[in-house]
């Protein structure tokens, strides 16, 4: 299956195929260099399988984790392109998750000024969420994200059969962000998670749509699209509290609990404990606040918050910071 998503500067195709990774010509400008960037945790077969289908491929891996997400590596892939002589006509693939697809991408945004960049999920999380939209970041002072852009790919290869690797807790993790995604647009998809056999394709492809409407709606995130941070205003403050000790969608599914009526955070805990994820975490409040005064979602007095009082809506209110300060803190 193939899904177009347009952008403000021309389109780009999200393939949908198991078994895809080995068959990428059909699909990607191969006959260049390409540097492809990837990191510890991932299969190293899944980056060879890739520099195998290049015409000159060269394969740079960096340390597993958020940690890594910084200009120091950013400035080592860099260095690579550089050192094997890249030019402005070729390209960059990310083979991972989202840290991995944040820093290639943001390496291709930013080398001679912008060079092609696709992207190959090979996690839960990457592959419902991160890897289409075009938002590519490193963190910096502590701060998750603040520096980046918005970089579409040229296209994204989705192979589920990548998953197979993943230990539980991955796919959990990842799959908090398709809860995410149906807790404030499809009550169908989220009653799927409630059910006693999960269709992983069928989440995937669900939610891939989602936010392919979203984004091409708003691509800049100056309306519709701020309501896929629902949970993540709370989520990347706990992150970076926790400094890796919880993952990504674990820390977003925590952040939706703050922001959602009564009813709708009793079923959304429910949803979370049916993927053995937390509902609950040892954090200083205080340091919470203190990392969302940073936030990019605040501006002067007051921050925009994504809330839902019902499972498949949402309301995007602006609202005191000292009022959501009393929510994080009761």
């Amino acid at each position: 299956m193939i899904l177009t998503t347009k952008t403000s500067v021309g389109q780009y195709d999200i393939v949908i195929k198991r078994g895809v990774l080995n068959n990428l010509n059909k699909h990607l400008k191969l006959d260049r260099k390409v540097l492809i960037v990837t990191d510890s945790g991932v299969p190293s077969a899944y980056a060879k399988s890739v520099a195998a289908q290049c015409k000159e491929g060269y394969i740079y891996t960096f340390e597993q984790g958020e940690a890594s997400k910084n200009f120091d590596t950013y400035q080592a892939i860099l260095e690579q392109m550089v050192k094997n002589g890249f030019t402005r006509s070729d390209c960059v693939v990310a083979v991972g998750g989202g840290v991995v697809g944040d820093m290639a991408g943001f390496a291709a945004s930013t080398f001679m000024r912008g060079v092609d960049f696709y992207n190959i999920p090979t996690t839960v999380l990457s592959q419902v969420d991160s890897s289409i939209g075009g938002k590519v970041a490193i963190d910096f002072c502590g701060v998750k994200n603040i520096v980046g852009a918005f970089y579409p790919p040229k296209a994204v290869i989705i192979d589920a059969d990548t998953l197979k690797t993943l230990p539980q807790r991955q796919i959990s993790n990842g799959l908090c962000e398709a809860l995410k995604m149906a807790a404030t647009f499809d009550e169908r998809l989220f009653d799927h998670f409630m059910s006693d056999n999960l269709d992983i394709d069928y989440i995937i492809e669900q939610s891939l749509r989602l936010k392919k409407a979203v984004v091409e709606e708003d691509e800049k995130e100056q309306g519709k699209r701020k309501v896929l941070n629902f949970g993540h205003t709370v989520g990347h403050a706990i992150e970076s509290v926790n400094l890796g000790k919880l993952y990504h969608g674990e820390c977003v599914g925590l952040g939706m609990l703050y922001c959602c009526s009564d009813d709708v955070k009793v079923k959304i805990a429910a949803a979370l404990k049916k993927l053995n994820l937390p509902t609950e975490c040892e954090i200083n409040a205080n340091d919470i606040v203190d990392i969302i005064s940073h936030d990019k979602k605040k501006s002067g007095d007051s921050i925009s918050v994504i809330l839902v009082n019902k499972i498949g809506s949402y309301e995007i209110k602006k609202i005191s910071f000292n009022e959501f300060k009393e929510v994080i803190l009761k």
